[in-house]
């Protein structure tokens, strides 16, 4: 994994997948028996026409005008899911923040600080990275902004 290549300490998690669960995020903590708010979803928005990743915390939901405004927007609202597959290269439910085929801006909730360690996801579902927040904000060039909600 290109996590190892720049030296990042980090933890795999393999879990078998249920493609009839309603939550991939839910489903991610109940496997690897963590509490879903150490567990973030990555999802895309479309933030004055430019694509945005966000990832908050699987229990709780985007604040779409948070977000536009931790990044100097006005208007957010989440991005076609087609668009969002094709620019990262992940399907969705498997979207990571790291490895994107472009690489988007993105927002981290500033709730990840509380923790240690978070898992977000590695690329397809059924696998999840633990890393440490300042890794992730570090591989990411991620701005923390208090975005998740709920």
């Amino acid at each position: 994994m290109a996590l190892a290549a720049v030296g990042t300490a980090y933890t795999l998690h393999a879990y078998e997948h249920d493609p009839a669960t309603p939550s991939y995020g839910e489903e991610a903590a109940e496997a690897l028996g963590v509490t879903p708010d150490r567990v973030f979803k990555t999802l895309v928005a479309d933030v004055d026409g430019e694509l945005t990743v966000a990832v908050v915390p699987v229990a709780g939901q985007l604040d779409l005008k948070a977000l536009a405004s931790a990044v100097g927007g006005k208007r957010a609202a989440m991005a076609d899911p087609a668009a969002a597959e094709r620019t990262t290269g992940y399907v969705r439910g498997g979207i990571s923040p790291l490895g994107q085929r472009k690489r988007l801006r993105t927002v981290l909730d500033s709730s990840a600080s509380e923790h240690a360690t978070i898992c977000v996801s590695a690329g397809r579902r059924g696998l999840e990275v633990e890393l440490s927040p300042a890794d992730l904000a570090a591989l990411t060039a991620a701005v923390l902004a208090p975005i998740g909600r709920g």
